[in-house]
């Protein structure tokens, strides 16, 4: 005489796999949901203050045909835009002489097993003068 449950044998370990792999991915998504909400908010913030510096132009300089932007005014605008965020920047940096570039980093507390993760990015802006192509009339 055979069991009735024979042929169901290992049934519920493939059901809790399934279940399991599930679950992951769910977490998963939302793990990768904060922390692309958070690098969004921080490119944001970065591009927004590399905007604000940029428009620190020297005028003297500009006057003289070789426009530049003055640093100490820059980091002043980049400090100013920011702190309306509660935020600092990691570095503010010139590359050249119209063209800044502002690195902010955020820590992103994850819901689930409260993990805190870093997330970095870097904005530029180069402060230009009059239409540079037909796109931007």
């Amino acid at each position: 005489m055979t069991s009735r449950t024979g042929g169901e044998r290992g049934q519920v370990t493939a059901f809790v796999t399934i279940m399991t792999v599930a679950i992951l991915f769910v977490v998963g998504l939302v793990l990768d949901g904060l922390l692309l909400r958070a690098k969004r908010e921080t490119v944001n913030l970065a591009d927004g203050a590399a905007r604000a510096g940029a428009q620190a132009l020297d005028i003297d300089a500009l006057r003289s045909g070789r426009p530049r932007l003055d640093q100490d005014e820059a980091r002043a605008l980049v400090g100013a835009y920011l702190d309306r965020f509660d935020e600092q920047a990691d570095s503010v940096s010139f590359p050249d002489a119209v063209t800044i570039e502002v690195t902010v980093s955020r820590s992103q507390r994850l819901r689930i097993l409260g993990l805190t993760r870093t997330v970095e990015a870097v904005g530029a802006a180069t402060n230009q003068r009059g239409v540079v192509s037909a796109g931007d009339v």
